[in-house]
């Protein structure tokens, strides 16, 4: 049984996408990855076949146009009768679905985030598209799932679907690393630069923080901007801006933290909800956190007791919360660390995952079952 995966990115940095395509992969799918080069063509490898479709457009309005276009036509050439679809998040779907009722093959949604309530599309007139779209499509689809519990709720609530099958993108389990002892305590930032992440209320709370510097590991739109912070603060020796790294380099640069950040503001809905990335790599790290009172983000910290939460973003709260954690210092969570660690992980996922495909193609459960009857 063939995969068609479609995702409106260059395919380097999904890691949902990346580790879906690998776990249908490794149990027998054929995969087609099928991207775009929005954002550059970084080198890569992967098990499988993809392919970044090229896109002219430089605006990213028209880029998203032209990728519908194109993409809907490598869909019609690549789909058969043994196809499924999977299309990834809104900006994928119009073509997945006027593909999947034109040739009568399956199609499952994957939403990663509520885009229409994303900082960057709400209260703009692009919103208003995005949101005729998801009201015209959403309601319709057999075979959805999604990132959280939250994600799964709102879409309930505002279209009345089935509700989602959850599949949370968390990482693979790792081995508990050596712990460092650091001087200065390090306090992490992981992930994009951007506005209503809270760097810059963690920049001007560095002022009351003392032996501690604080790193942030990613770029983006914003990185200029707050570097200029740093020097009108004079915080040049307490503020470390550690570029793009590779996984690799980040999982290091992690696991000698003594406390990780996701501070996000509430600039949407999509935000309010999400459950970041980067706090469970910070667990997997065996790494405390400090994270906003969003309800996903809550209640890991509640459940397992691996950090605090802030409920507010002025600097001086914010200091507080961030020495909390590094007085008590990492030793100290780590029991409750560990538990997490077990809990949130892929390999607990991966099987929702798997039940779905099987469910929506069970010839391959049988082709997978006879084949491991054999072997």
């Amino acid at each position: 049984m063939k995969i068609l995966v479609s995702v409106f990115n260059n395919l380097y940095t999904d890691q949902r996408v990346e580790k879906v395509c690998k776990s249908l992969h490794e149990n027998a799918y054929q995969i087609e990855l099928i991207g775009n080069n929005w954002g550059g063509e970084p080198e890569m490898s992967r098990p499988y076949f993809f392919k970044r479709i090229s896109l002219k457009s430089k605006i990213l309005r028209f880029a998203y146009l032209e990728f519908q276009w194109k993409l809907y036509k490598e869909l019609m050439k690549r789909a058969n009768e043994n196809s499924i679809l999977l299309s990834n998040d809104l900006d994928a779907l119009l073509p997945n679905y006027l593909v999947s009722k034109r040739k009568k093959i399956p199609m499952i949604w994957d939403s990663h985030e509520i885009f229409t309530e994303m900082p960057s599309v709400t209260n703009r007139w692009v919103q208003h598209i995005w949101r005729l779209l998801e009201k015209s499509i959403v309601p319709k689809l057999k075979y959805t799932m999604i990132a959280n519990d939250s994600y799964a709720d709102w879409f309930v609530k505002n279209y009345g679907i089935k509700r989602p099958v959850v599949v949370r993108n968390l990482p693979k389990k790792l081995p508990s690393p050596k712990l460092t002892d650091n001087n200065p305590k390090i306090i992490l930032y992981q992930g994009a630069i951007n506005f209503s992440r809270g760097i810059d209320k963690m920049i001007e709370a560095m002022q009351l923080i003392e032996g501690a510097e604080f790193h942030i590991a990613g770029r983006g739109p914003m990185t200029e901007e707050y570097k200029d912070l740093v020097i009108k603060l004079n915080l040049e020796n307490k503020v470390k801006f550690l570029g793009n790294l590779s996984p690799i380099e980040l999982r290091k640069i992690t696991e000698k933290a003594d406390v990780g950040l996701s501070i996000e503001e509430n600039k949407g809905l999509s935000y309010y909800y999400s459950l970041p990335n980067k706090i469970s790599d910070y667990i997997q790290a065996r790494v405390p956190v400090v994270v906003s009172k969003f309800p996903e983000m809550q209640k890991i910290v509640e459940k397992y007791n691996v950090g605090e939460f802030i409920s507010s973003h002025e600097p001086q709260h914010l200091a507080e919360k961030v020495k909390i954690v590094l007085e008590k210092e990492r030793s100290s969570y780590l029991p409750q660390l560990e538990t997490a660690a077990k809990d949130l992980c892929w390999e607990n996922e991966e099987p929702k995952l798997l039940e779905l495909f099987d469910r929506v193609a069970p010839q391959h459960r049988q082709f997978k079952f006879t084949k491991s009857s054999l072997s």
